[in-house]
This record gives structure tokens, C-alpha cells and sequence, in this order.
């Protein structure tokens, strides 16, 4: 009686260890309270033309360890302004033309000044319906990337009507890839990052590329996104939709309220190891979610049954005797995941055994 006392307990505690591993998993991942508040972590600012930068003063906050700017947005304006040019006037055309003429010259300025004094440098791509490999093309040459600098896809919707489509989205970045060698990170908001993170085998690269993650929220534990995601790479946590007169998360000096600013969880020194390196987040097996109950028995015996299914087709049946030490009876559930690829060995070694 003693054995099996003791085998059940054994068992119910591999079940057990098995199950909790999802919640652990849970816990540790993805996020901190206010990590801008750790004087350790880097701070990084980014910015579009039209944000005013007072360079002497932003430079007197030290944890300030990296600049981001807005480089392309869609495709360029058209030079000649013939021809159809979006329904706008002539005049029009040509006042765009000469804005983005002067936000081209007003980026690399801002580059020289933030380099030399030895900011992390990086360039973001707004992205637009339609034409992905000409808009990367576009970001490449505006934005000119040198091998030390990030490289930013900003995604800002899934509405392929008013941004690029995710598909798009991702021959964007594998173009990126082919012509420097480097996958560019991912910028977007908390939305469309769960939505990736919830699709993934269906955008396996996006759900790879590292996270810049939008939310204006002190705490992000217990939203965060997941797949193949355990954390963000950046976290954009004040902008102008958080920050004013009275309140902001974190105020840069010689910027205005509707400067955008970013934490990464780490020292400045390591995030400098990391800036630029392009790669791709390790690929995790698709879970199911395995459920388990004991809702068999009373006293000091009970039986426990785990199950999951893909769609209607059970996956795996598991059963284990447990055992209440204190005579009570046993009223519980706990969820894991189940290895796809361990699962399909085990279905064709038993298939070769028949």
C-alpha cells in the first residue's frame, strides 16, 4: 500500500511539474513594472522631423544611449510632379517634394550629431499598402544604413486598407534581409503584436524579428503578446499620448512632451553588443493548451485526465492516480503545452511498431 502511495505521489508530481511549467513560464516572461525607473536600463529616444531637439541639453541626461529617427515613409514624392500624382495639385506635389527633400537632409544631420557623440543610432520605415520591395528599397537608400544601425520596420495597423499588409509586411523585411544581411526589428503596438503572436504559423518571420513594443502603460506582465516573444527588445512606454505639463513617465531635456521614449532591460554597454545584429528570434514549438482535472473520487484517492485536441482529433490521452494526503478531495486545473514535432515521432514510431 506504501509503494503505491508513493508512485502515485510521484506520478501526480511529474503531472504536476509537467502542468506548471506554463505557468512559471508565465510569471518570468515578458515584461517589468516601470523599468524606465532602473537607472541602469538605457534609455532611447525616437523622433519624426517635426519633433524639436534642443541636441546641448538632451545630451545632459546620460542614461540616454540611443536615437531612432523616422526615415522613410511609404514611397518617395514624386520629383517631376507630372503625370498622376495622387489626385494632388502641382503646387502640391511640389511642396511635398521639398519637405521630403529637407527631412532627408534634416535625418542625416541628425545622424552626424547624435553619432558624434556617441549615440546608438537607428532608422525606422512607416509602412504603407502595397509595393513592399520598392518601399525597402526606398528605406535603404533614405536612410543608408551603416553596419552598426538599427534598421526599423514601423507597422502600425493590420488593416492592409491604411497600412501595409502583414504579408507585405514580411517580403518587406526579407528584402531587407537580402540586401544588407540583416532582418530589421519590428515596430508596433500591442494589438497587432498579439495578433501576431496568436497567428504565428501563419507569419513565422515577423513573429521572429525583435519586438519594439508600443504600450503607454506602467505594467505590461500580464498583456504581453508571447509566441515566439518572451520579452521586447524596446519598450515605447511616453509620448505624447501619456505625457504632459503635469504628468510623464520619463521627460527628456531639450524635447517637448510629444517626444517619443523607449527602455530597454539592460545597461546601455549591453545593448550596444546587441544594437545592430539582425537575426532572428529562435522559432518555439506551436503549443496546444492541455488541460487537466481531477474531478474523479473523493478521499484519499482520486484519478486525474489530461487531454488535448487539435480541433475535434484527440492529440494525447494521459491518466495518473493521485493521492490526497490530508483526505480531502481533489478539485484542480492546470494548463501546459505539447511539443508538435516530439508528438509526431511518437505517432510514427507506434505507426513502424504495428
Amino acid at each position: 500500500m506504501a509503494k503505491r502511495y508513493i508512485s502515485t505521489v510521484r506520478m501526480i508530481l511529474r503531472l504536476a511539474t509537467l502542468l506548471g511549467l506554463a505557468f512559471a513560464a508565465a510569471n518570468a516572461r515578458a515584461g517589468e513594472l516601470e523599468p524606465w525607473k532602473t537607472k541602469s536600463n538605457a534609455i532611447i529616444v525616437d523622433a519624426y522631423e517635426m519633433n524639436s531637439i534642443d541636441w546641448e541639453a538632451m545630451f545632459a541626461d546620460k542614461r540616454i544611449s540611443g536615437f531612432i529617427a523616422k526615415a522613410s515613409d511609404g514611397l518617395p514624392e514624386s520629383f517631376s510632379c507630372t503625370g498622376d500624382h495622387g489626385g494632388d495639385t502641382f503646387a502640391h506635389c511640389k511642396t511635398m517634394w521639398r519637405k521630403y527633400a529637407v527631412s532627408r537632409e534634416l535625418y542625416q544631420t541628425r545622424r552626424m550629431i547624435a553619432r558624434s557623440h556617441g549615440l546608438l543610432w537607428g532608422a525606422y520605415h512607416l509602412a504603407r499598402p502595397g509595393n513592399p520591395v520598392d518601399q525597402a528599397n526606398h528605406f535603404l537608400d533614405y536612410a543608408e544604413p551603416r553596419d552598426d544601425e538599427l534598421m526599423v520596420l514601423d507597422l502600425e495597423g493590420i488593416d492592409p486598407k491604411k497600412y501595409m499588409s502583414l504579408e507585405d509586411a514580411a517580403i518587406f523585411a526579407g528584402h531587407i534581409k537580402t540586401r544588407t544581411g540583416r532582418y530589421p526589428m519590428l515596430y508596433t503596438n500591442h494589438v497587432t503584436a498579439k495578433y501576431i503572436a496568436a497567428n504565428r504559423s501563419r507569419y513565422r518571420l515577423l513573429s521572429r524579428l525583435p519586438l519594439w513594443y508600443a504600450r503607454y502603460k506602467p505594467d505590461i506582465r500580464q498583456v504581453f503578446p508571447m509566441g515566439n516573444w518572451d520579452s521586447y527588445a524596446l519598450w515605447q512606454f511616453s509620448s505624447g499620448v501619456n505625457c504632459g505639463k503635469r504628468r510623464c513617465p520619463y521627460r527628456v531635456p531639450g524635447t517637448l512632451d510629444d517626444i517619443d521614449v523607449n527602455v530597454a532591460a539592460m545597461t546601455s554597454t549591453a545593448l550596444r553588443s546587441i544594437w545592430a545584429d539582425g537575426v532572428l528570434l529562435p522559432e518555439k514549438p506551436m503549443p496546444l493548451v492541455l488541460l487537466a482535472k481531477a474531478d474523479k473520487g473523493a478521499g484519499v484517492s482520486s484519478s486525474a485526465q489530461a487531454e488535448a485536441t487539435i480541433e475535434t482529433q484527440p492529440l494525447l490521452i494521459s491518466r495518473a492516480e493521485a493521492a490526497s494526503a490530508a483526505g480531502e478531495g481533489v478539485d484542480m486545473m492546470a494548463t501546459g503545452s505539447i511539443d508538435f514535432g516530439r508528438h509526431d515521432r511518437a505517432v510514427r514510431l507506434a505507426a513502424a511498431s504495428r
